[in-house]
């Protein structure tokens, strides 16, 4: 790691570093970074300022951060911001922070360090001030979209109130919102469960299609022993047309972590039977499922069975399912056959799936040798598997080859109609 580190590899210098700070030898630490640190990089710096806040240097932190804060990076003021934050300067972060509430990150982080600094109220008017001022999102009349800068200021006035104790306002808030989950997450849903207003969350989740208030319904019951109440809140979800979608998922690891693997599996099945529901990822989680739960035969004749609805068509994304539940069935040398008989067998990414097989049976040499063919576009598999090997040099090799970039056709000023555009 330290030759890496002095030939220029940053990830190799950032390790170094850490390494040297955690055996007392931080001066070292910091002449390995120094070199990026005097490009005015700020991942560089950013580290630099982490060890030394991590050494209890914390006032050298911030003398390193405060210039590409004040220089208007917002990836470098929100990191110095939490920094002032975490060592009892909260509101000097505030003042530094409120001029971009703009700014959905700069505001988010406000917000964070209002709390410490006893500054909610601040952070509120602010907020308000931002949602008062959203103006429509086109010339329509008829429009209801608004247009908000940030465009999360109702949910993080939301949370302010929340704090504050205010639930009522924060409901109401976040009852206007026109985005209602961010991240697979319902941030109304979460609310209502946090304050055991079961009831209303009923209410919410039976009218909220994406499946992510039920599923906050359903984690709460969990957590309270309730586990059939949340399957049947799944269920009752999914009973509605085109719903099961988007619970089946969540649906089945709760039944798999209550050991009723059986279940999960009919779910899933249920699902990929239904007209258009053999979606890859419905078939993956299916197929999955049996290997985990030693059906691996089970999964194999559902393949078969889609398989011979589509007359015998079988793109590589539903084929390569079949790789894992052979070997699991004893047929690995039948698979890897099948699969270079395959119409895309020959694919780099056919070689990446092979590869993985051969690894989990322990034939690390041939999981190796199948990479070798496709070597520009399996740089990094392919050093896992000398790693496996024990050729760490090789496998750093392969690594530091430089990526081909694809050659970009001169345009020669024509505009076409036709994909790809």
């Amino acid at each position: 790691m330290e030759f890496q580190a002095g030939r220029g590899e940053w990830f190799c210098a950032l390790e170094w570093a850490r390494l040297l700070g955690h055996r007392g030898r931080q001066e070292q630490a910091l002449e390995v970074l120094a070199p990026y640190v005097a490009t005015q990089w700020w991942p560089a710096d950013r580290a630099r300022a982490e060890l030394l806040e991590g050494w209890g240097r914390v006032e050298e932190a911030i003398a390193l951060s405060r210039p590409y804060a004040e220089a208007g990076d917002r990836l470098a003021l929100v990191y110095f911001a939490r920094l002032l934050a975490r060592h009892g300067r909260s509101g000097e972060a505030f003042t530094l922070l409120r001029a971009g509430i703009q700014d959905w990150l700069l505001a988010e982080c406000l917000v964070d360090v209002a709390e410490a600094a006893g500054m909610d109220e601040e952070a509120a008017a602010l907020l308000e001030a931002r949602v008062e001022a959203a103006v429509p999102a086109c010339d329509d009349p008829d429009c209801n979209n608004f247009r908000m800068e940030p465009s999360n200021a109702v949910g993080l006035l939301a949370r302010v109130r929340e704090r504050q104790g205010r639930i009522e306002e924060a409901i109401a808030l976040l009852h206007t919102r026109e985005i209602t989950s961010v991240n697979g997450r319902d941030q109304l849903a979460d609310l209502l469960a946090r304050h055991d207003r079961i009831a209303e969350l009923r209410a919410y989740a039976a009218s909220e299609h994406h499946g992510h208030a039920v599923q906050s319904l359903a984690e709460f019951l969990e957590e309270r022993g309730d586990v059939e109440g949340a399957i049947l809140a799944y269920r009752t979800f999914g009973a509605e047309p085109d719903r099961m979608w988007h619970v089946a998922g969540p649906l089945s690891e709760l039944l798999v972590r209550h050991g009723r693997g059986d279940e999960a599996i009919e779910v899933m099945r249920a699902l990929a039977e239904r007209p258009g529901g053999a979606e890859d990822w419905v078939v993956h989680a299916l197929c999955t499922l049996y290997a985990d739960h030693g059906r691996p035969r089970d999964g194999l004749a559902h393949l078969d069975a889609l398989r011979a609805r589509r007359r015998g068509r079988e793109d590589w994304d539903f084929f390569q399912m079949r790789l894992p539940l052979m070997a699991d069935c004893g047929l690995l040398d039948e698979a890897i056959e099948q699969a270079r008989a395959h119409s895309e067998g020959d694919t780099w990414y056919a070689a990446w799936a092979l590869s993985d097989v051969l690894a989990g049976a322990g034939r690390i040499e041939e999981a190796a040798e199948v990479l070798e063919h496709h070597p520009t576009f399996n740089s990094s598999p392919r050093a896992e598997r000398l790693i496996d090997l024990g050729r760490i040099e090789d496998a750093v090799r392969v690594l530091q080859q430089p990526m081909p970039k694809p050659p970009t056709p001169a345009w020669d000023g024509a505009y076409s109609t036709e994909p790809p555009f």
